[in-house]
């Protein structure tokens, strides 16, 4: 260190390298504390809320989706012709209400970007996850 360096820069620049070495790379799995739009996720002993998290818009409550395409061919079964084979088309706007509960387990990926340092750890939360083995 030169003799007119700021010591508290030197020692915040080394913080920041220990920092980035020790964050976990991979998919972690986070608990759900509240739902979206205001959106709490519970990530290795940390609470992180929407200014961390990005999200599929799948997930946020009252998303709408434009559905495009035709019904199956199905039939009546009467045997009149009014009723034989057809199909409906599909040209409309869908509601969706899927969405996160407290306590569901989500995976969430960590984005590493130039803005973490501006802003922190970052995560993709994907998909809600289930086993099958009752451990979660």
């Amino acid at each position: 260190m030169k003799k007119n360096e700021d010591p508290y820069k030197g020692l915040l620049n080394l913080f920041r390298k220990l920092t980035q070495q020790s964050i976990q790379k991979g998919t972690r799995i986070g608990t759900i504390i509240s739902p979206p739009p205001e959106i709490k996720v519970q990530c290795d002993g940390m609470i992180l809320d929407k200014t961390r998290l990005y999200i599929d818009e799948y997930w946020v409550p009252g998303h709408t989706r434009h559905m495009v395409g035709e019904t199956d061919f199905k039939g009546g079964g009467s045997g009149d012709a009014a009723y034989e084979s057809h199909n409906h088309p599909i040209n409309n706007d869908e509601s969706l209400t899927d969405t996160w509960a407290p306590g569901d387990k989500v995976s969430m990926e960590p984005v590493y970007s130039d803005d973490d340092n501006i802003s922190g750890q970052q995560f993709i939360v994907h998909a809600k996850l289930r086993r099958f083995d009752g451990n979660g």
